[in-house]
């Protein structure tokens, strides 16, 4: 297990134990500052559990590095296996309910026997939740949202969780033993933001042997379909797997059926019956003669046109372009030159602004906007004016006395229900950038919410929005706002829109990148960190931008820090 999964792990132990109840709060912190531990160690954890090193982090324990060895070593936490047998399973469920916290479900628990979902739905509907304490009829109204979107999004998953079990899973079939090539395959290479399954392309001459090596893995519950050329994987914990395997030769054509979308393939195949060849499930044919494809090029050779990048094979215009020679230059992870969207311990993150700059720049980035929560925000230890003014000194002289990353004075200011921004016009021109953002009144009308916004777009102090539609993956849908109409008056005001590129928001969608793309509303990736670890989740809304068939010039912090300032601060002058 790498770290990401071990930390995920010591926040199930956590979840667990905080659903127990009694007196846990020390253990359920000492498991949460674990896995924050785990999170961000730079280490190779393997090698600093063998060491005894890992017990010399802050945050780890004696009880949560014994854990953490276990995981390592053996694929599995006894301890864990031991609390899901005393939680009901329905209680862990509820916590992907938005809005129902731990104290809540263990009030309910412990008040109406509630043991699942359909329970609290039955107790919702009836009246029984309403009556109480800390609930009341719109907190059932709201529950009954919540279990009515979970059930709309089915059993799917984060794409920030799903690479990572791909990319583990990929690596250790890689290694087994009749093995020549394996590679993630389906949604998570295509970089959707939600997924079902795994899949793997595998080049294997003996699938047999392949199933029965994975079954043996103290990691898998069961495997389905053993002998067959595809086969399931059911794991103990984590995205179910679908195991997709070719002998070496056909490798090319396995990757590319196992990658696209159905309307992506059926392209495809027309494009090849065009050209007198055969492409099916079983591969490529002319006049019923085999073609061999061991790799992606060989294949999309034949078909007359380059390899299309696999976050474009959705089935839209993408094969044409790729006939026509047109397939946009995509967005790569080193055109960013700007880190945008972080918060420090001036509010709700957990590095110093020097601290922030020094990952920034071990991350290859020439400039960071530090962007913490402004005063409404108090929930997130918004900062005040003279917070602003003691941060706005410590940016600059760190500016003075260091030249490697510059550090730009920004904001996340709030935008109030009636569109107006935190902070007088005069303070908000001390700031080299603005982003506004909604944090409250998530359930306002569709025309006051699209007026509410519009109005921020207005200010000249907005240099971006932040993610714009406010949508949780898995917790929350989107804000009911006209998106069409945000994007016109971005384009007219010169104002930026957001990818933010949290796991659980990728907001704005890559969907509406695409609107935007044509509108020539210029798109910012931030990374929302609130740590050094949080830097990393910038690939993921570089994904996004990739599937919207973003290219350098559309987004905003590609730009060198003079470019992005003075688009920026354009609209003040």
């Amino acid at each position: 297990m790498d770290r990401h999964a071990v930390a995920h792990v010591l926040e199930q132990i956590a979840s667990f134990i905080d659903l127990k109840g009694g007196d846990s709060k020390f253990r359920v912190r000492a498991f949460r500052n674990a896995a924050h531990a785990v999170e961000d160690f730079e280490g190779d954890l393997e090698d600093a559990v063998a060491s005894g090193e890992l017990l010399k982090v802050k945050g780890i324990g004696k009880a949560t590095f014994d854990v953490v060895r276990e995981l390592v070593t053996e694929g599995r936490s006894s301890y864990l296996e031991t609390l899901r047998a005393d939680v009901p399973e329905g209680l862990v469920e509820m916590l992907r309910i938005g809005g129902l916290g731990m104290a809540r479900i263990r009030l309910l628990h412990e008040k109406l026997g509630v043991r699942s979902i359909a329970e609290l739905e039955a107790a919702a509907r009836d009246g029984r939740l309403a009556k109480l304490p800390r609930f009341g009829p719109k907190s059932a109204e709201r529950v009954l949202r919540g279990i009515a979107y979970l059930r709309r999004t089915g059993e799917q998953y984060l794409l920030y969780h799903a690479l990572r079990q791909a990319g583990r899973l990929a690596g250790l079939i890689r290694s087994l033993p009749g093995v020549t090539s394996a590679e993630v395959a389906g949604s998570v290479r295509r970089r959707l933001e939600l997924v079902r399954d795994i899949d793997i392309a595998v080049a294997t001459a003996d699938p047999g042997a392949l199933a029965d090596r994975l079954a043996s893995l103290p990691t898998v519950r069961e495997v389905i379909g053993r002998g067959d050329p595809r086969f399931a994987v059911q794991f103990h914990s984590g995205v179910p797997a679908r195991i997709h395997t070719a002998p070496p030769h056909l490798f090319g054509h396995l990757l590319a059926r196992a990658t696209g979308s159905r309307a992506h393939l059926e392209a495809l195949r027309r494009v090849a019956s065009g050209r007198g060849l055969g492409l099916d499930e079983h591969g490529m044919t002319r006049g019923g003669t085999p073609i061999p494809c061991p790799d992606e090029s060989a294949l999309y050779s034949a078909l007359g046109m380059p390899v299309i990048p696999p976050e474009l094979r959705e089935g839209s215009n993408e094969v044409e372009l790729a006939l026509e020679g047109r397939l946009p230059r995509l967005l790569e992870r080193d055109d960013l030159l700007g880190l945008l969207h972080c918060h420090t311990s001036y509010s709700d993150g957990t590095n110093t602004v020097a601290e922030l700059a020094a990952g920034c720049l071990a991350a290859g980035y020439r400039y960071v906007g530090v962007t913490d929560h402004s005063e409404t925000a108090s929930y997130a230890g918004g900062l005040t004016e003279e917070d602003l003014v003691r941060q706005h000194e410590e940016i600059d002289a760190y500016n003075r006395s260091q030249g490697d990353v510059v550090v730009l004075k920004g904001i996340e200011a709030d935008i109030r229900a009636d569109g107006s921004l935190d902070y007088s016009p005069e303070f908000l021109d001390r700031f080299d950038f603005v982003i506004a953002s909604i944090h409250s009144r998530f359930e306002m009308g569709r025309e006051a919410m699209t007026e509410r916004m519009l109005r921020a777009l207005d200010d000249p102090h907005t240099s971006i929005i932040g993610h714009p539609t406010g949508r949780l993956l898995l917790a929350r849908d989107p804000y009911d706002v006209d998106i069409g109409a945000l994007i016109e008056r971005a384009a007219q005001r010169g104002a930026a829109l957001e990818i933010n590129a949290d796991p659980h928001r990728l907001d704005l969608g890559w969907r509406h990148c695409i609107e935007a793309r044509r509108a020539e509303v210029p798109i910012s990736i931030g990374a929302d960190a609130h740590s050094i670890a949080g830097l990393e989740y910038v690939e993921l809304g570089v994904a996004m931008a990739r599937k919207a068939g973003l290219e350098k010039q559309h987004v905003l912090n590609t730009r060198d820090v003079e470019g992005f300032l003075r688009h920026a601060q354009a609209r003040r002058r």
